[in-house]
């Protein structure tokens, strides 16, 4: 069963067949090898089922958030504030590339939409200031992908509700490590940059009156964050209604900065709703699968062969961080989630971690699998934002903060409090 899947899977991938419809197809040719029922006649309730979801509402919300920032152009006015404050460090504006992907990660809950927005407003800069240009495209891939850890993230949505874990507590353990792993990132920068001082551009220089000007334009993200996460940890909303305010609030923020118009709505409305049905039948696609993985008993499979195994818990974990960096060289992250938390963290849960640090360690081997060639979405997000040169470029300037991505899961092994620090806390 576990060679079936993985060669079918793959083989489907392989050949270039759309997500939703390698789900949907390996799930049948594993009913029809393994099964005697009719499965697929199930399609159409999980179809239903999934749609209906009141937790994953928020998905659509926070996408049509993150999509009137970047309509309205409130993202890049951050960017240029951004600019003004951080040109004093080894490595200048790479270090806004990471601040601002930091920040827009905070309202927009997606490593793509993170990365092609902080991309399409940074890359002019790489020429003007003569960055070394693979490190600056490298910020921003990497940069991008804390939109997934960052609360408010469509994947940690995505982890609660597969899980039946706490969203807010997920959302909480969330935010020091994605923090920290920005943090992390500028070091690399500073360091990088200092032993390669060539490769930190032209500093930049800006009076303390142009800064002070610039700092309302920071203001819309705090707002935005302050709204959504104020609001689930104050008791006044749940995950669905906080995202539904978020929304509310880029639009107000968008009209009192008077960047409103119905272009703008229609624009981002209409990317809103092209990314949504694109993770909708990935969803449907995944749900089918996972009903025919738990009537062929493939998690038991998989379960009985990790246990054959004997391994410790540092073993298991070693384990599911090499599985998810092999897969993340052929899935895309919201597939990848989909198709493997409802066999992995259960093994991982049994084995005695906890549930909401399983979901962090597992969405911050999603952030590698961006990354990760030669599928690496965020990769492909910043080159094709970027119009010349090869991939590779991205691929090789991505490379350094992979590794420290590598070194932070390790990290929080060590460390597990760094992550649930905030759930704990009473």
């Amino acid at each position: 069963m576990i060679a079936t899947t993985l060669g079918s899977l793959l083989a489907l991938l392989f050949v270039g067949i759309p997500v939703a419809a390698t789900l949907i197809l390996v799930a049948l040719i594993l009913s029809g090898t393994f099964s005697f029922l009719p499965l697929h006649y199930a399609i159409g309730e999980i179809a239903w089922t999934v749609s209906n979801n009141f937790l994953l509402i928020a998905i659509p919300l926070f996408v049509l958030l993150g999509e009137i920032l970047l309509r309205s152009g409130l993202a890049s006015r951050m960017y240029s504030a951004l600019v003004l404050w951080m040109p004093w460090l080894p490595g200048g504006l790479m270090h806004s590339n990471i601040a601002a992907c930091t920040m827009f990660a905070a309202t927009s809950g997606s490593s793509v939409a993170t990365a092609a927005t902080i991309g399409t407003v940074a890359l002019q800069e790489i020429d003007k200031n003569s960055y070394n240009e693979r490190l600056f495209l490298g910020s921003i891939a990497a940069g991008g992908t804390l939109g997934i850890l960052i609360p408010p993230s469509v994947n940690l949505i995505l982890y609660g509700v597969l899980t039946e874990t706490s969203i807010p507590q997920l959302y909480l353990a969330g935010l020091i490590p994605g923090l920290l792993l920005a943090g992390l990132f500028m070091v690399l920068i500073g360091l990088v940059c200092l032993v390669k001082p060539e490769w930190g551009g032209t500093r930049q220089s800006a009076t303390w009156s142009q800064r002070l000007r610039a700092l309302p334009d920071l203001l819309p993200p705090l707002v935005i964050f302050v709204s959504v996460i104020g609001s689930i940890y104050a008791g006044w909303a749940t995950a669905t209604e906080a995202a539904a305010l978020g929304v509310l609030a880029a639009l107000v923020i968008a009209a009192v900065y008077r960047c409103l118009s119905v272009r703008v709505v229609v624009e981002a409305f209409e990317g809103a709703m092209k990314t949504t049905a694109m993770i909708m039948a990935v969803m449907i696609g995944a749900y089918f699968l996972n009903l025919i993985f738990g009537a062929i008993g493939l998690p038991q499979a998989v379960s009985g062969w990790i246990g054959s195994l004997n391994l410790s818990p540092l073993g298991l974990f070693a384990l599911v961080v090499v599985f998810y960096f092999i897969l993340g060289m052929f899935m895309e992250t919201l597939s990848m989630m989909v198709a493997s938390v409802p066999i992995i963290a259960p093994i991982m849960v049994q084995a005695g971690f906890d549930p909401v640090w399983c979901g962090i360690v597992i969405v911050l081997l999603m952030e590698i699998a961006l990354i990760t060639p030669p599928v690496g979405l965020n990769l492909f997000v910043v080159q094709s934002v970027r119009r010349r040169g090869y991939v590779e470029d991205v691929i090789v300037g991505a490379l350094p903060f992979m590794l420290v991505m590598l070194a932070f899961v390790g990290i929080l092994y060590l460390w597990p409090q760094i992550a649930l620090f905030l759930p704990n806390w009473r």
